[in-house]
């Protein structure tokens, strides 16, 4: 290389994490043979697999009051959007891998997502409620492009007219503007979208591989447009990093047709603390004293309480200035009202879904 020529840094694989911190059932633990490589060696470059699941049953019940749904679906296990605050990423202990580098980058696709949803909408027994879309991973991660879980599970909800709410954060559920529009109509949906910083800086190491803060406010307005209800989401509020953002966002998310705002304060369950601190520690040293004080101002000096009811929102001085600084900018924006209620009066069985015949069992087995 020449005196003069400048030299170009090749850029670092977007992942949230490196680390293969076991999981917390873990027995045996594994670890990356290092003697030959040097510190200034390039970071790895980890591509993403993809493995198959088959499901015997899609919707899953939660007794949380923290949930407003108690039926919940996730086509996917894993997130390859590799937000390294994700409170599920210690979901991928239960199947012996590490909540770090591989909650997202091996990814279980769900199969036979219609079949499996037709036959657990026709058991439903009792009071019909929504089903919450994308509690534990995003519903829109990238591989949804290829499978069309999310959208097939849409398409059969419809069909039932069953409600759903979406927790997403990526623009690609405009891709299916076509299914919620006439959800929609029929009062059937409603979507939550997550915005948690509008700087790019931020958002590229908080959140690697997410849609961009412009992405996700074409998505509210996408939806908008075509009547669907949206409930932003300021999640998570970190101490030091994004709280100071508050006001922005939801004075950003109304100018683009959001009905309603809610925020939650980040959580930092099992394996997901260490991985933060490290994190931290890479991204942010000098504040990171600073950030994890302060969480644990809000968690009674731990990082983490599971107390349900103040898992979402903290306690102690901090928690109660968010919430007081919430509740003035939603009455500035006129976003008091709370959410729309979804209709469940709608729920139905199609009559192409019904016993009529042996032969129509034939055609159609596992759906009768």
């Amino acid at each position: 290389m020449n005196d003069g020529e400048k030299k170009t840094e090749k850029p670092k694989p977007r992942r949230g994490t490196f680390s293969s911190v076991p999981g917390r059932f873990t027995t045996v633990l594994r670890e990356d043979w290092q003697e030959d490589q040097s510190p200034e060696e390039d970071l790895p470059s980890i591509k993403t697999e993809f493995f198959s699941e088959f499901p015997k049953t899609l919707i899953t019940s939660n007794d949380s009051p923290d949930i407003p749904h108690g039926s919940s679906i996730n086509p996917y296990r894993g997130c390859e959007h590799g937000c390294i605050y994700c409170f599920a990423r210690p979901n991928h202990s239960y199947v012996d891998l590490s909540p770090g580098i591989d909650f997202e980058s091996k990814i279980f696709i769900k199969h036979n997502v219609e079949e499996v949803l037709i036959r657990d909408l026709k058991r439903r027994k009792g009071k019909v409620e929504p089903i919450l879309l994308g509690t534990a991973t995003d519903p829109y991660q990238p591989i949804e492009r290829k499978t069309e879980n999310t959208r097939k599970i849409l398409k059969t909800c419809l069909e039932f007219g069953q409600p759903v709410q979406i927790i997403t954060k990526s623009s690609l559920i405009l891709r299916d503007l076509d299914i919620l529009s006439e959800m929609a109509k029929l009062n059937l949906i409603q979507v939550c979208v997550s915005v948690t910083t509008l700087d790019k800086e931020l958002w590229s190491k908080l959140e690697p591989r997410t849609a961009s803060p412009n992405k996700r406010m074409e998505a509210i307005a996408g939806l908008s447009r075509v009547g669907v209800p949206i409930i932003l989401m300021f999640a998570p509020v970190i101490p030091f990093l994004n709280d100071h953002e508050m006001e922005s966002i939801v004075r950003l998310g109304k100018e683009n047709g959001i009905s309603f705002a809610v925020m939650i304060l980040v959580r930092l369950p099992y394996e997901v603390a260490p991985l933060f601190e490290g994190w931290l520690s890479e991204h942010y040293p000098l504040k990171k004293d600073k950030v994890l004080g302060l969480i644990r101002d809000t968690r009674e000096g731990k990082l983490y309480q599971s107390d349900f009811k103040q898992r979402m929102t903290g306690t102690g001085k901090y928690a109660e200035l968010l919430r007081a600084r919430f509740q003035l900018i939603r009455k500035q924006t006129g976003l008091t009202k709370g959410p729309k209620i979804l209709e469940t009066e709608l729920f139905h069985i199609p009559e192409k879904f019904q016993i009529k015949t042996k032969k129509d069992e034939e055609i159609l087995p596992g759906l009768f």
